[in-house]
């Protein structure tokens, strides 16, 4: 997807090219790669192998993860919003994280995202960060694991399993949004949702 945005780009850096609504959209989404921060940008180009599978037993195999301050805020998102899910559940919403990451409409980092509206209770992205409970990981062996989905997904990790959602929510709750947002999957607890595509008009 990101070599043909790019390959497009070039080309509607023509000046034979009408000023058309395609042109404006791919300009949107040029303007909007360009937002995206190196460490990412370079995980496009340095994908994990395609036998990746989500199962405890494959990421088993996957080796101790670490990395740097983008990597902590994915972990910690993981940890504190989907460790009880299953691996697949735990991409599905890494994948969310990082599709707004590429999305004109949110911070263009992953701790952007993340923290997104932080320090206004119940005004955030992600709950745990505003509903005024101590982010503590009691749980290591949790933690090791989200820890390794965050590196997969960061260092490029096919994201197939959510059809570019950007939302998520708990089946316990059913938030306003969820009624106009297309419903893009189901995994485990959570539905996810992709926002509705804007078209600009003159």
């Amino acid at each position: 997807m990101i070599r043909m945005i790019v390959m497009l780009s070039l080309l509607m850096g023509s000046t034979a090219m009408a000023d058309t609504p395609v042109k404006r959209l791919f300009e949107q989404e040029r303007a909007a790669l360009g937002r995206i921060s190196g460490e990412i940008k370079a995980s496009y180009l340095q994908r994990p192998e395609a036998d990746l599978e989500y199962s405890k037993e494959w990421l088993s195999t996957q080796q101790v993860s670490q990395g740097g301050d983008q990597w902590r805020c994915l972990a910690e998102a993981l940890y504190f919003e989907a460790r009880g899910e299953s691996v697949k559940g735990q991409f599905a919403v890494a994948e969310v994280i990082l599709n707004r990451v590429d999305s004109a409409e949110f911070p263009n980092t992953v701790c952007g995202v993340v923290h997104q509206g932080t320090g206004r209770k119940y005004a955030c992205q992600f709950t745990y960060t505003c509903d005024g409970h101590e982010e503590v990981i009691a749980n290591p062996a949790a933690f090791r694991q989200v820890a390794k989905v965050a590196r997969l997904t960061l260092d490029g990790a096919p994201r197939q399993l959510t059809d570019g959602a950007t939302h998520y929510h708990t089946q316990a709750v059913n938030p306003r949004w969820a009624r106009v947002f297309p419903r893009t999957a189901t995994i485990g607890v959570h539905h996810f949702y992709r926002m509705p595509t804007r078209l600009s008009s003159n």
